[in-house]
């Protein structure tokens, strides 16, 4: 098995913030109509089909989908909640997605962030707003050995490089 864990940035990803109330009809058909997917959990992720919903807080979910698609999705996100409270922002330019992959790469995360991402309790579907150094960033396990990263793009590139030196240091076989 290799030893290495890469680490890259993902290029343009359609994010768009959406916040109300997620246990409105309203919101719950909105949501589902961008996204063909249920709101998750708390902590969670649902991803499909290059789509996905991310649960942010109690009232606010990030919607990922094409880049290309974003705008859109928060003019149909509009429309279908009409006077009901709501917000909906294109949040793809403000962001940045990275990938870290590869057999350690929970231990690449785990050097960085105070949150608990051993494989055991950090799994696939799961997500965490935290920190990753200095700055403030999202994860979540895609599959094991797979996560990916949401860092604000004026910090991207500390994050990757971030990332990149922990992965360099190899492993510390605490997982």
């Amino acid at each position: 098995m290799s030893e290495v864990v890469n680490v890259r940035d993902l290029g343009s990803q359609g994010m768009v913030t959406l916040r109300g109330d997620m246990s409105s009809k309203a919101f719950k058909a909105a949501c589902k109509a961008l996204s063909e997917l249920a709101i998750p959990d708390r902590n969670k992720i649902t991803e499909a089909d290059g789509k996905g919903i991310v649960w942010m807080s109690p009232d606010e979910v990030l919607l990922l989908l094409p880049h290309a698609d974003a705008a859109a999705a928060v003019a149909q996100f509009a429309a279908a909640m009409g006077a009901e409270h709501h917000l909906a922002v294109n949040v793809s330019d403000a962001r940045a997605l990275i990938a870290v992959e590869g057999p350690f790469a929970a231990e690449v995360l785990a050097k960085l962030t105070p949150a608990d991402v051993h494989p055991a309790q950090f799994g696939p579907g799961d997500f965490r707003r935290t920190r990753l150094g200095q700055v403030a960033a999202a994860i979540w396990c895609v599959a094991p050995g797979s996560y990916r990263v949401i860092c604000f793009r004026s910090v991207a590139d500390y994050t990757l490089n971030l990332l990149s030196a922990s992965a360099e240091a190899g492993p510390v076989r605490h997982f």
